[in-house]
């Protein structure tokens, strides 16, 4: 199983301690800062994406030294840093992508984040994307029965519509449950639920919905 971990330039004191997600089969891309940070950890990324405005001559020097396959850009593009990197992840064809460093500060880069994550939905693909801080991990899913499995650090489940409409929501195993409900962008409805078993699901019939995941 293939999977790919994306580290971004997002503030350190968000990030999970990466130490967790360190397999032997995991391929490590750098993005930017997000490669200083890697690097720092003693984690030698086999990629490199950015225009690395963000780190000093110095910090550069030791990037340059120390990545093999780096592809540095001009600051004037179409793409973000990390879109260019998920683009080239997603071609590999992974299981997985996880996305760390890609939360915090800018608001706009955040927004722009979120939505890279609609990527394989849009290309039909069956690679899984997760956004992952140090409080939450957010993905995307389509219309269909989906299971989530109680997390006792991330106890908090949202589910908020990323397209105008999501129709048929119904929440089974849930603390609030929900049954064949329309949600519209905007609603609140289904904000900080909870588990109230091992496991529960949640299925539509329409749209997108961002599933966030989080502890205080």
């Amino acid at each position: 199983m293939m999977i790919i971990h994306i580290l971004a330039g997002g503030p350190e004191d968000l990030l999970p301690d990466l130490t967790e997600y360190i397999e032997e089969d995991a391929i490590w891309v750098g993005v930017d800062r997000g490669v200083f940070h890697l690097i720092s950890r003693n984690i030698t990324p086999a990629i490199a994406f950015g225009d690395f405005d963000s780190v000093t001559k110095a910090e550069l020097a030791v990037i340059e030294d120390k990545v093999i396959k780096l592809k540095k850009f001009i600051p004037e593009k179409d793409e973000t840093d990390m879109e260019l990197a998920l683009n080239w992840a997603l071609k590999q064809q992974p299981e997985k992508i996880l996305l760390f460093g890609a939360t915090g500060g800018r608001l706009d880069h955040l927004l722009a984040n979120v939505q890279l994550l609609i990527h394989p939905l849009n290309a039909k693909t069956e690679t899984e994307i997760f956004l992952i801080d140090r409080y939450n991990i957010a993905f995307l899913k389509g219309p269909g029965t989906h299971t989530l499995r109680k997390m006792k650090d991330k106890k908090y489940i949202s589910f908020v519509p990323l397209t105008l409409d999501v129709f048929g929501i119904t929440l089974d195993g849930f603390k609030y449950p929900l049954k064949n409900r329309h949600i519209s962008l905007g609603s609140t409805l289904c904000i900080s639920n909870e588990l109230i078993s091992d496991y529960g699901t949640f299925s539509f019939s329409e749209g997108i919905l961002l599933v966030i995941r989080s502890h205080d």
